[in-house]
């Protein structure tokens, strides 16, 4: 597909695996903002992984929604996608496709996994960049109207820095970079913490500090992990938007979410997000990459207004989530190392087109499989403890947790290496689908305007 007479389309994707019929009502209203503020080609792409009772419901919702000029929505099922993505790894030649597959659609929840293939879909369209919404979230109301992020996203996302600095605010960034393109455009969110945590806070200030603060290097010094603490999974706060404000800038990944964000292709399409299942966490891996590359963005503050489902709320949600929140714990043993050494490599992240390397990542990963597990061994001993000193059910999952010990450290090395494993094959699957589309619309599934759609996809959110 040529990209270059297609480069006013973007993709609006909203990963679900809930029922979400009020949050397809509302990213459909942002779409129709989209494409009818910035004259863009809209595609909204809505990859659901629910039952299939939940799934026909969201069906009806999307097939009465109005009709709006220069949007087209795709519903996408699993089944659907699966075929999508056989056929793409199929047609990129790699070596092991199942394994491949399981990457791209594995059997348990991947927050990186239905983004990445949110990504593919892109890249099969011809977009130009991708703006992801969760199904845990709702928009803001200003004056009687939404408040929608992709206002911010679209006045600068692929526009040189020199040229996006009249769309913002304010600019803090060093003219050595104004020639490069915004690549990421984001903000945060407002209202229920990001991380389900929130009741270990009330119940104990002390072990909420001695819990989150594991996901920091262990050999940071006490007031720079407290600061941590401060400024993790909270967002910005519980202030409402009262005007608009931004700023281009290098974004600190720490103020953004990827409920509220936008990406050009051109990080997108050079390196995939984590696969890792049961993680959270699993897909702000490219927010580092963007601000450690030193390729501009504009950080905003529409921020996005999160909600907890009453899963969350059940003995089977607490459990599922905790493990996901502990697996995330054991995953900075390896991402802070990468993140370290991507800092200090600056430039050389880049290659001579000042394009991302993804070579140069996937390196980095495979180094720091090789690590020592003792932190982690560190972690587990230290979230033992703290949740024992909680009581009841808390007691109840460390004992849990406790029996997986050694799956756990396992799993969390293997994620490592198949990140790496991923992003090196990651660009034959972005030129395979460029090449042929999204395929047969019979087979997969879409529909023009914002009417009925079927088919294709899957997601986790």
């Amino acid at each position: 597909m040529n990209r270059a007479s297609t480069t006013d389309r973007i993709c609006l994707a909203l990963p679900t695996n809930r029922a979400c019929s009020a949050a397809l009502s509302e990213i459909a209203e942002e779409a129709a903002y989209a494409a009818r503020t910035f004259a863009v080609e809209v595609h909204l792409l809505i990859l659901d992984s629910c039952d299939a009772t939940t799934r026909a419901e969201h069906a009806r919702v999307v097939a009465e929604l109005p009709i709006t000029p220069k949007v087209t929505v795709h519903h996408f099922d699993e089944a659907g996608q699966r075929v999508f993505l056989r056929r793409a790894i199929e047609r990129s030649g790699l070596a092991a496709p199942e394994r491949m597959l399981d990457l791209m659609l594995p059997g348990d929840l991947s927050y990186g996994a239905c983004t990445n293939r949110a990504f593919l879909i892109a890249s099969a369209l011809g977009c130009r960049s991708v703006h992801r919404r969760d199904s845990d979230c709702t928009y803001q109301v200003h004056d009687g109207e939404r408040v929608f992020p992709i206002h911010h996203e679209l006045a600068s996302l692929g526009r040189s820095a020199a040229e996006a600095s009249a769309a913002v605010t304010e600019t803090v960034l060093a003219a050595a970079h104004a020639h490069r393109p915004v690549s990421m455009v984001g903000s945060s969110f407002i209202g229920e913490p990001s991380v389900d945590i929130a009741e270990i806070e009330r119940l104990d200030a002390g072990v909420y500090h001695d819990v989150v603060s594991l996901w920091g290097p262990m050999d940071w010094p006490e007031e720079r992990k407290r600061q941590l603490v401060d400024d993790s999974f909270k967002g910005a706060g519980t202030t409402p938007f009262t005007g608009d404000h931004s700023t281009l800038t290098l974004v600190d990944p720490m103020r953004v979410d990827m409920s509220n964000i936008g990406f050009h292709h051109e990080v997108y399409e050079r390196v995939p997000l984590p696969p890792a299942t049961d993680t959270i966490g699993s897909d702000y891996f490219l927010i580092h990459l963007v601000h450690d590359a030193a390729l501009p963005g504009v950080l905003h503050n529409r921020n996005i207004e999160n909600f907890y489902t009453p899963f969350r709320r059940t003995d089977a949600g607490f459990r599922a989530y905790q493990m996901r929140f502990v697996k995330f714990l054991l995953s900075m043993l390896y991402f802070n190392f990468v993140y370290d050494r991507m800092g200090s490599a600056g430039p050389a992240l880049l290659d001579e087109r000042e394009h991302v390397r993804g070579d140069v990542i996937s390196g980095l990963l495979r180094e720091s499989a090789d690590l020592d597990t003792g932190e982690n061994i560190w972690r587990l001993d230290r979230v033992s403890t703290a949740y024992r000193k909680l009581g009841g059910r808390y007691t109840e999952f460390a004992d849990l947790m406790d029996a997986r010990r050694g799956q756990l450290l396992d799993e969390a090395r293997q994620d490592a290496q198949d990140f790496a494993l991923l992003i090196d094959g990651w660009p034959a699957l972005v030129a395979a689908v460029r090449e042929t589309g999204l395929g047969s619309a019979d087979a997969l599934g879409s529909a023009d305007g914002l009417g009925s759609a079927d088919g294709l996809g899957s997601a986790e959110g």
